[in-house]
């Protein structure tokens, strides 16, 4: 018993010593466009061109994130040799010189969130998968709307990059929010 004590102590001088100082990461810096409120009329030509700019853009993201498809799960994996849920969007997004964040947390950060009733081609849904189901994990690009079904890309790591609908059940539980990035 004499000796189990000082042990006791000391480990739990160990465990108390925890540093609570929390590291602070740099971001990479991301430009999002809003339009002024003013300027958001239908009237207005400079408005609809970029509209039209933004749609033509999100096809062109969409068309690179389905040039994935089938590509295996690979955790941190951003090739066509195998990519992550973020991965693949990070990729597609960046392709066309635009830069996000790296992680599906991280990104839910940027760009404006929006109503699921609401997305469009090129928008990112945001889902909590894990046990306590509290902190977004994964991410997917929006490819298709359609009779009111939300169709996205993403890598799953049962299957790889593949399209899924988020009238799926277990996908539908698990969303959490959509945000628009351009």
């Amino acid at each position: 018993m004499k000796r189990i004590l000082p042990l006791l102590v000391l480990l739990m001088v160990i465990v108390g010593c925890k540093s609570s100082k929390k590291t602070v990461k740099s971001k990479p810096l991301s430009i999002v466009v809003q339009p002024d409120i003013k300027e958001s009329t239908s009237e207005n030509p400079e408005f609809k061109a970029t509209l039209e700019t933004d749609r033509n853009l999100a096809l062109e993201i969409v068309r690179t994130a389905l040039s994935y498809s089938g590509t295996r799960y690979k955790y941190g994996g951003t090739t066509s040799k195998g990519m992550d849920c973020s991965g693949l969007v990070f990729v597609s997004f960046k392709q066309h010189d635009i830069l996000l964040n790296r992680s599906s947390s991280e990104m839910a950060s940027q760009g404006v969130e929006i109503k699921l009733n609401d997305v469009q081609k090129g928008d990112l849904l945001f889902f909590t998968t894990g046990k306590g189901r509290k902190r977004i994990n994964h991410v997917g690009l929006v490819v298709a709307v359609e009779n009111n079904d939300v169709k996205f890309i993403h890598s799953t790591t049962s299957r790889g990059v593949l399209v899924s609908s988020i009238k799926e059940g277990y996908w539908n539980y698990a969303f959490k929010e959509a945000r628009r990035i351009l």
